[in-house]
């Protein structure tokens, strides 16, 4: 959505300490999905707002674990939430949530039946981890595969290394959403996509039906192609928070993880927003 004088209101955050901050409402749901406290050990003193307001910031900002500013929680506790949350599948599981209330505000049912299907290479770091170099993109790193509703909401998402192709890499991320998105089965994806090497690996996986958007030859210039340009919009959506404009992260995990902060950062503000 383009920044204009209707929507700019929306999103600025005047009254908040800093602009990444979730307000009231957007915390409203966010809470009941955080863990409640251990039974054992010590009481919990950590304000979990105030950690979700961290990596909120971090994702936004792009700035290092140290550099968090002191009016948060220390950057160690911080860290250990996050790692924790991402061990735990919870960061996975809000986006998931908040997409399915996303869909319900839009009239939709809560479960997608269509999907768009696309992958987004971006540079590594000197950190290590698994990376690899893509030949069409000339870049060395690794390649973001998600897939997204009809809508743009992120519903898969599977990192590799970049010299995986796509037809390769699809039928991992495909088969992470079998037990999630049960009725989603039905995928559009781009001419990178096509070929029979791909079809016999879905028909391994489950039944799902994959329609090849082409351009036509007969096209001239740019052209806005049916259902691709969905998948699109949503790394531009995902670009908005700098933390994952270059993959920083030593393990896939952290890298996965952190694309889901920065899902749950727009969708907490889609959703207010409604």
């Amino acid at each position: 959505m383009p920044w204009t004088e209707i929507t700019r209101p929306y999103y600025e955050r005047r009254c908040s300490r800093y602009a990444s901050d979730v307000t009231d409402v957007e915390w409203a749901l966010i809470e009941p999905m955080m863990p409640a406290p251990s039974r054992v050990g010590r009481p919990r003193k950590t304000n979990l707002r105030e950690v979700v307001n961290a990596l909120l910031y971090i994702a936004s900002s792009g700035g290092a674990w140290r550099l968090l500013p002191k009016d948060f929680p220390p950057f160690s506790t911080v860290q250990k939430y996050f790692y924790r949350w991402r061990e735990d599948g919870l960061l996975r599981t809000i986006s998931n949530e908040l997409a399915m209330a996303a869909r319900e505000r839009e009239g939709r049912e809560a479960s997608p039946t269509a999907g768009v299907i696309d992958s987004q290479s971006v540079k590594t770091t000197e950190s290590g981890g698994i990376r690899g170099f893509d030949a069409g993109k000339k870049i060395m790193g690794r390649k973001r595969h998600i897939v997204v509703d009809t809508l743009g909401l992120l519903v898969g998402l599977v990192i590799h290394a970049a010299d995986i192709q796509d037809r390769d890499g699809a039928p991992a991320v495909l088969k992470s959403i079998l037990k999630r998105w049960p009725w989603l089965r039905h995928v559009f994806a781009d001419g990178g996509y096509a070929g029979p090497k791909l079809k016999g690996a879905l028909q391994k996986i489950g039944k799902f039906t994959l329609e090849i958007v082409k351009r036509t030859d007969k096209a001239n210039g740019f052209q806005v192609l049916p259902r691709r340009w969905v998948v699109e919009r949503t790394f531009a959506w995902l670009g908005r928070c700098r933390r994952p404009a270059k993959d920083f992260e030593r393990t896939i995990a952290s890298a996965e993880a952190w694309v889901f902060v920065a899902n749950i950062r727009l969708l907490t503000r889609r959703i207010a927003r409604a």
